[in-house]
C-alpha cells in the first residue's frame, strides 16, 4: 500500500513512527535543522555492512557535506508500522547529486525514545544498490532508463 505524504511535516508529534516519517520527510525537503532536532544526541546511524555514523554532530557533519555539494534525498514509504519505541519502514528512497539519481528499495528500523531518534539503521541488498546505482548513471544520458518512481511521481 503506497502512503502519499506531504513534503514537509509539523515536527511537534512524539509518537514514534510520525517522529520517523517526520525526520525523513525533513530530509526530502532539504530542511537538515529540523530532520537533525529529531535525532537524540547520542543516535547510531548504521547502514548494514557500512561503518556506525555515532552522535548528532557526526550525522550532521555528514548530512551537511552532502548537501553542501547538491545532494538530495527522496523518499517513498510503502509501509511503516511501529511497536512501542520501534517503528520500522518498507520504503523507496532516491539519493541524488547534479543529473545522478538513484533509486533503491530500503527497509529502516529505528528506536524512538522521548520524541528522539536513538538509532536508525537501514539495510539495503547490495545488487539492488548496484543495478540502481548502473540504472542511475546510464539515466544521466536516457532518463527514461531510470528505475520508476513508485507512483509514477
Amino acid at each position: 500500500m503506497a502512503i502519499t505524504t506531504p513534503t514537509s511535516a509539523p515536527t511537534t508529534t512524539t509518537a514514534p513512527a510520525e517522529v520517523v516519517r517526520t525526520f525523513l520527510l525533513a530530509l526530502q525537503a532539504g530542511d537538515l535543522d529540523s530532520a537533525l532536532e529529531l535525532l537524540a544526541e547520542d543516535v547510531r546511524y548504521i547502514n548494514v555492512s557500512l561503518p556506525t555514523v555515532r552522535g548528532r554532530g557526526r550525522v550532521e557533519r555528514l548530512f551537511r557535506s552532502v548537501y553542501a555539494r547538491g545532494g538530495r534525498f527522496r523518499v517513498h514509504f510503502h509501509g511503516i508500522a511501529a511497536d512501542g519505541d520501534v517503528v520500522l519502514t518498507d520504503r523507496t528512497d532516491e539519493v541524488g547529486i547534479g543529473r545522478f539519481e538513484q533509486r533503491l528499495w530500503v527497509y529502516g528500523r529505528f528506536i524512538v525514545k522521548d520524541g528522539k531518534i536513538t538509532v536508525w539503521r537501514d539495510s539495503f541488498d547490495w545488487l539492488d544498490v548496484t543495478r540502481s546505482a548502473l540504472r542511475g548513471l546510464i539515466a544521466i544520458a536516457i532518463p527514461a532508463l531510470n528505475r520508476p518512481w513508485p507512483g509514477g511521481q
